[in-house]
């Protein structure tokens, strides 16, 4: 139990470590996924720099796996482990936080031995919060959830993999970190043939 609280923290001090050598970073960069007008909600790009050596994919490998983008590193494996993954919704639970425990719900539900933390993210455009879940695979995960506000009509999250003992832990969360807080919501005015989505 010992080495789980120790690992638990040491998830906590390693994000707030990311997010403070990443804060000055938080510039946006170019568009990584778009979607359409739906009812209320305006039509949506989310932009974002990307990190070094970091492969940028809205078309292929994401829309094969039914999200919005993914970010990696190398050749595409298919294994969720190290992969960036960007999920963009309509806006239905009142609030960040309820989003936060439908979340959590649903993953003690597959997982009801898993620990858990969250840690709010200083984003300087929107509210993100993150949660680190320690699963009893032996598996961690980190999902960070950004509001863009209710004009917006979406919310979003980033989430990645780890193995528990994986040696790139650190310089992959510090990636991570810079990704969710260089995030940028825009309303998307682009004309229609440029839409990727």
């Amino acid at each position: 139990m010992e080495a789980v609280r120790r690992r638990a923290a040491g998830w906590v001090a390693l994000a707030l470590a990311a997010f403070a050598a990443s804060a000055a970073a938080g510039t946006s960069g170019d568009v990584l996924a778009r979607g359409a007008r739906d009812g209320d909600a305006p039509a949506w790009a989310i932009a974002v720099a990307t990190p070094a050596g970091w492969t940028r994919d809205c078309c292929t490998y994401a829309r094969a796996i039914g999200v919005d983008a993914v970010l990696y590193q190398g050749e595409w494996s298919g294994k969720p482990q190290r992969v960036m993954v960007l999920n963009v919704w309509p806006r239905t639970l009142p609030t960040l936080d309820a989003e936060l425990d439908a979340d959590r719900r649903r993953y003690l539900q597959r997982d009801p031995a898993a620990k858990l933390r969250s840690f709010a993210i200083p984003h300087a455009a929107m509210p993100c919060r993150a949660t680190v879940y320690q699963g009893s695979d032996h598996v961690d995960d980190v999902v960070a959830f950004c509001d863009p506000g209710q004009a917006s009509g979406i919310r979003l999250s980033w989430s990645m993999s780890f193995d528990d003992d994986d040696p790139a832990m650190r310089p992959l969360l510090d990636d991570f970190m810079r990704v969710a807080v260089a995030t940028r919501y825009r309303r998307d005015i682009s004309p229609p043939a440029a839409k990727r989505r």
